[in-house]
């Protein structure tokens, strides 16, 4: 028995679903499943009821789940001490929509997280990073917001936006002929609005501002069917299932992308944080962002970098 084995039978009694498990553990899902057969070899006991519509602890199954987790902390404990990572307190994180799932069990070798409940909207969360009231952020940013605030971001994800249309047709949309919208209620809509703006700018796409907060939801799909015409997603949208008669449509030239970054205090001193901050965004890439075709705002801290030599 391996403490690996350990952390990926806690991870299937969580989700009870091996393949949210194995995404949340980067691994493939046969391999995650041969490594809990082994497991259960090894313990000779069934640890949970399968089958093609289900997932269940059995009884044996639930009654190792608390040991297993207490072992597992136990052991990422004696991982920070071993690095000199001790911290009494752990590491605040917040985030606006999206953040990886996998979050806690990628930094326990070196903290502990909690995960900040008050969903704020990007702007706000780098304030609190740069007021202290968090460690890091997962949120949108622009250089101007770095250098204001004394924050540094590093990528920790992104999302290529999509349009939204009515009808049946979900061919790829020209970016000069989707329609953006920009709220009149900056406050929550900031940073949608500088990147909307920018968007619009540099593509042709038609900006329409609008005062009912209708950048995501019923009131964002009822823009859709009265405007006719395809809208940009919002990265709040992301993912939600569309209504009836309604279809995503990929943009093309260009791609849109929404980066998320990791943002932190500039200079942090804490090294517990620190090693936070590398840990999320080591080996961090998203397919597409940065190809030729694809789209950032250029003051997006993850904007590609024209070339500097002097030809």
């Amino acid at each position: 028995m391996e403490l690996r084995q350990l952390r990926y039978f806690v991870t299937v009694a969580e989700e009870l679903n091996f393949g949210r498990a194995a995404e949340r553990l980067h691994i493939a899902g046969p391999s995650l499943s041969q490594q809990i057969k082994v497991l259960e070899r090894d313990l000779k006991v069934r640890l949970f009821e399968r089958d093609r519509r289900s997932v269940t602890l059995t009884p044996a199954g639930a009654a190792l789940l608390p040991g297993a987790r207490t072992l597992i902390a136990q052991a990422d404990e004696l991982r920070r001490q071993a690095g000199g990572l001790v911290r009494s307190e752990p590491v605040r994180i917040g985030y606006v929509k999206w953040c990886p799932p996998d979050l806690s069990e990628r930094v326990a070798g070196v903290a502990r997280l909690r995960l900040d409940t008050w969903v704020l909207p990007s702007h706000a969360q780098a304030t609190r990073v740069a007021e202290g009231s968090l460690d890091v952020a997962i949120c949108w940013v622009q250089n101007s917001d770095l250098v204001d605030q004394g924050l540094d971001a590093r990528l920790i994800g992104a999302d290529r936006l999509y349009a939204v249309a009515a009808g049946g047709d979900s061919s790829p949309v020209e970016a000069k002929d989707v329609v953006v919208l920009l709220d009149a209620d900056t406050a929550t809509w900031s940073s949608s609005n500088r990147y909307g703006e920018q968007f619009a700018h540099d593509t042709g796409a038609t900006a329409l501002r609008i005062d009912d907060g209708g950048i995501t939801g019923p009131a964002f799909f009822e823009h859709v069917r009265r405007l006719g015409r395809p809208l940009l997603n919002s990265p709040k949208g992301q993912g939600e299932v569309l209504p009836a008669g309604l279809v995503a449509r990929p943009v093309v030239n260009p791609a849109p992308y929404w980066t998320w970054s990791l943002v932190s205090r500039r200079g942090e001193v804490d090294q517990t944080v620190r090693a936070v901050v590398e840990v999320l965004t080591a080996r961090v890439g998203v397919a597409g962002l940065g190809d030729e075709g694809s789209w950032v705002p250029a003051t997006d801290p993850h904007a590609p970098q024209p070339n500097s030599g002097s030809g």
